[in-house]
């Protein structure tokens, strides 16, 4: 199946070329794509079965043919998520981004990191890094930034991504991967009856066009509690207005610091009983449970209905460029970004 799939992914880009590459051990197979970095698959064996939990297509052309963007598996930069009226300050500098979702930026526009033929730097063992430069100006961001990304796969099938980044020029950056999961299989349904845990004592409460109001609140006695693990389909139909203004949860929580690197979350899918850790050294995660997807038809053949997949985005929290209240995505010249996330199945 995995070598079929490697002339799926062949294409010529941009001149660049296109491929997928596998990360394997004995109980895992994750392929990953330089187009986009992305994850387009995690398929696991459990009881002589392949269940795949990401969601995604089975070639290159699947991707590129879909009308609406979903993100689905990239590597999201330069500034993940949203920022406000599509603008920020810096040194004194406003800089104007792209709208593109209503008055603000999301994912920062539509010429970024989850459309780009990444270079590959270097692939060894179960390992393969990914690197990308954005060119001063590009989207409205200042400074030529070089990226890299290297995702890989350890005995403890644990996927480790650590990216790092470098400008010429004071700049913002906020990185994540935007992969949906369904740890009862992509395709199978909803992820409503999954149980999440979140290692978080507060959440970041949104306005109505999904931008932080610039504080954070405790989740205590709210549907954001999931410092005890639940099912979302307890209280995502709640009528609060955060979960209006989410349509469901499309939220950023505060992970509580610990350690380097901090447990985030859990998930655990009800049918398989799969469990997937996530981990991290970044202040926040956005916590989607893919409320806005719509039909597109998956790698099984079953469409992706809202709610089919949920995403665990490590990252800093929206807005940060113009939230004084927020840890800082400021990344000076000749200083270096580096950050770590991973993501642990069984």
């Amino acid at each position: 199946m995995t070598e079929n799939l490697g002339k799926a992914f062949a294409k010529t880009i941009d001149n660049s070329a296109v491929k997928l590459f596998w990360l394997k051990n004995k109980e895992l197979a994750i392929g990953i794509c330089n187009y986009g970095a992305r994850i387009t698959h995690f398929i696991i064996k459990k009881e002589n079965k392949a269940i795949d939990i990401t969601l995604g297509f089975n070639s290159i052309d699947d991707y590129l043919s879909k009308e609406n963007e979903f993100y689905y598996g990239v590597t999201v930069g330069r500034f993940a998520n949203r920022i406000a009226d599509a603008k920020f300050t810096l040194n004194d500098k406003t800089y104007q981004l792209e709208a593109n979702n209503g008055a603000n930026s999301l994912h920062s526009g539509s010429v970024a990191f989850h459309n780009k033929v990444w270079e590959v730097k270097e692939v060894r063992g179960n390992s393969v890094s990914l690197s990308v430069i954005s060119p001063d100006g590009e989207g409205g961001f200042p400074g030529n930034l070089t990226c890299e990304v290297n995702f890989t796969l350890s005995e403890e099938s644990e996927l480790i991504i650590n990216y790092s980044a470098k400008t010429d020029k004071d700049t913002v950056i906020n990185l994540t991967n935007h992969a949906y999961f369904n740890l009862n299989g992509e395709g199978s349904g909803t992820i409503l009856s999954h149980y999440f845990s979140i290692n978080a004592d507060e959440f970041v409460p949104i306005t109505e066009d999904c931008i932080p109001k610039g504080d954070f609140e405790n989740v205590g006695n709210t549907p954001f509690d999931f410092r005890e693990a639940k099912q979302i389909k307890n209280d995502i139909e709640l009528d609060t207005e955060q979960l209006r203004f989410g349509n469901g949860y499309d939220h950023s929580f505060a992970i509580n610091q610990s350690e380097i690197v901090n447990f985030a979350a859990s998930a655990k899918g009800d049918k398989t009983g799969l469990t997937l850790e996530v981990y991290t050294t970044q202040p926040g995660m956005q916590f989607y449970t893919g409320n806005y997807l719509t039909d597109d038809i998956g790698k099984s053949g079953n469409p992706y209905t809202a709610r089919t997949g949920f995403c665990f985005e490590t990252q800093h929290h929206p807005d940060s460029p113009n939230q004084i209240n927020f840890p800082t995505t400021v990344l000076k010249a000749g200083e270096e970004f580096k950050s770590t996330t991973v993501y642990k199945l069984f």
